[in-house]
């Protein structure tokens, strides 16, 4: 079985596990895009998740203007219409919060973290298909999560509402990894980092982390693509030079 096809049967199952859970007050809405964006998730497995991968860049769950618009991790939906080529696939979910709108790829809005992260490789190696031939970014949880208009993250939800979730974010990360095969998996931001060495407990595997680029982060903004250069170099994931 082909690589992309294993990992969309893998975030088939995920989903599933997803929507079967629940969760209480103050979150008020749940995003999925696993499900409503499906197509567009599929085609970014299919054209960036066919081949083995030294690298996995791992961050925490989809923003509001990035994955939970376009489907995509990261999904600055410049990066990934004009970038990686992928424009459509995105419906509206079963239910949606006015606060919060799902767009798609008319979404005006920019995803900040997105920018930076896609910015810095686009920068780095020019072609997608430069980048995604080592590398993959992946999120760990695929839902997003909302006080009415607030962007809530599953770190901060109660620990029953966690468990249930970990457990699928776990095994659908080892699946990945698995199918991937990679040296590295590194985290963005420290949440990330933490989740994989968890869930891929005794996997040959090399771990490491970056700076978030979220603008909420003072350090992210005084230079995130030069600080996250700085550190993947440290590590020895990219060269010196």
């Amino acid at each position: 079985m082909a690589l992309s096809t294993r990992l969309i049967a893998a975030a088939d199952q995920l989903s599933a596990a997803c929507e079967a859970l629940a969760f209480a007050p103050p979150i008020t809405h749940v995003y999925n895009p696993l499900t409503y964006a499906r197509d567009a998730h599929s085609e970014y497995l299919r054209r960036f998740g066919a081949t083995r991968k030294r690298v996995i860049f791992l961050g925490m769950n989809p923003g509001p203007f990035g994955m939970v618009q376009t489907g995509v991790p990261f999904g600055e939906v410049a990066a990934v219409r004009d970038w990686m080529g992928i424009c459509g696939g995105v419906v509206k979910p079963a239910q949606e919060t006015p606060k919060r709108p799902i767009e798609g790829f008319a979404c005006a809005r920019s995803e900040v973290s997105g920018r930076r992260l896609w910015g810095l490789f686009a920068e780095r190696f020019g072609r997608a298909e430069d980048f995604f031939a080592g590398h993959f970014v992946a999120n760990y949880c695929p839902l997003a999560f909302f006080e009415d208009a607030r962007n809530a993250t599953p770190d901060k939800l109660p620990a029953a509402e966690q468990a249930p979730l970990l457990a699928a974010c776990d095994a659908h990360l080892r699946t990945m990894a698995e199918v991937l095969q990679p040296e590295w998996v590194i985290g963005v931001g420290a949440w990330a980092e933490g989740r994989a060495r968890i869930a891929l407990t005794g996997l040959p595997l090399r771990f490491g982390r970056v700076l978030h680029p979220s603008p909420a982060s003072p350090a992210a903004n005084r230079g995130w693509a030069e600080a996250a250069t700085k550190q993947l170099r440290e590590l020895g994931v990219w060269p010196q030079s």
